[in-house]
């Protein structure tokens, strides 16, 4: 065993060569998500929970920001653990702006047209755009992914589970 101080760029004086302190985007992210987490829990608690069997509209949010929470807390705490700074530093390359784009878009898009074209063409186009946000994803590729989750969704939001969604919207003539 060595009894020379371990150099600055060397970790291999340390134990396990971790190193101290917090991985700080780690850190930022676990306390984000017990953050939004909490405002869902507290949020949903103004509205009736119900029971399991008997949801009201509160239980959802307080069961997702719950989990959301404690996901969170998971995150924090594991920053905590030792992490190789080669690793933690490791260069990740640029960051995707377009892919980014496409599924803020697909989402916005969504959202907006929802109500006047219905909920197969927009999901058809939103499922499409998110789709071509997939790193190497090529247009036919996008198209098929698009037409089995539009198929998908539609079979089981509208025929299944009989929710009264129109298929064709106002704009549509539906």
């Amino acid at each position: 065993m060595s009894t020379s101080p371990a150099a600055p760029g060397d970790h291999a004086g340390r134990l396990g060569g971790e190193r101290s302190g917090p991985s700080l985007p780690d850190l930022m992210a676990g306390a984000t998500f017990v953050a939004f987490g909490l405002a869902f829990a507290i949020g949903g608690s103004q509205y009736d929970v119900g029971t399991a069997l008997r949801m009201g509209s509160g239980y959802v949010p307080i069961a997702l920001g719950g989990l959301l929470t404690f996901l969170g807390l998971v995150i924090v705490v594991a920053s905590f653990r030792g992490v190789d700074p080669t690793v933690a530093n490791a260069d990740r390359g640029p960051i995707p702006w377009q892919r980014m784009g496409l599924l803020v878009g697909a989402i916005m898009f969504f959202g907006f047209t929802v109500g006047g074209l219905g909920l197969g063409p927009s999901l058809l186009v939103t499922t499409f755009l998110a789709a071509l946000a997939g790193h190497g994803t090529r247009p036919g590729r996008a198209a098929v992914i698009a037409i089995g989750l539009t198929a998908l969704c539609l079979g089981v939001f509208v025929f299944a589970l009989q929710l009264r969604l129109p298929i064709l919207g106002d704009w549509l003539g539906g």
